[in-house]
């Protein structure tokens, strides 16, 4: 029997959107308020769905080792931090919905205890991001 085990978790980063690529008039047009020179922050809600045949246990996975998982790997990376100046954003612009498939790039890497269908990363309560990458296609 397969089942889905949803999972929240929340950190708090800041990013401007903003693109070397184009003009500042440009990035004023593209990303609005956005695109302030001081950047803004959110406080994100992660969502992550895993999936996989119930065990034993009558679990999916462990919990706790899916919330160290997190944790270790995506909460202590992005909590608190600039996402421009993060690595992962080098030569990215650091949008949510960036930001969503580098989480789920990070998690299909690091978590290996059941299937990870898909993450989804809520903004604000107006807007929400969702990424799962068809197996065999790139994104």
């Amino acid at each position: 029997m397969k089942a889905y085990l949803n999972r929240r978790y929340r950190f708090s980063a800041s990013h401007r959107l903003h693109s070397e690529q184009m003009s500042d008039d440009e990035n004023r047009a593209t990303y609005g308020k956005c695109n302030n020179p001081h950047g803004h922050g959110h406080n994100y809600v992660l969502e992550v769905t895993v999936s996989g045949q119930v065990d034993q246990n009558g679990m999916v996975c462990n919990l706790v080792d899916l919330d160290d998982c997190v944790q270790q790997n995506v909460v202590t990376r992005f909590d608190l931090e600039n996402l421009n100046y993060r690595q992962e954003f080098a030569s990215a612009v650091p949008t949510t919905e960036n930001l969503c498939t580098v989480i789920y790039d990070i998690l299909k890497r690091e978590f290996r205890q059941a299937h990870l269908e898909r993450v989804r990363l809520e903004e604000t309560l107006f807007n929400s991001f969702e990424y799962a990458r068809t197996e065999g296609l790139n994104h």
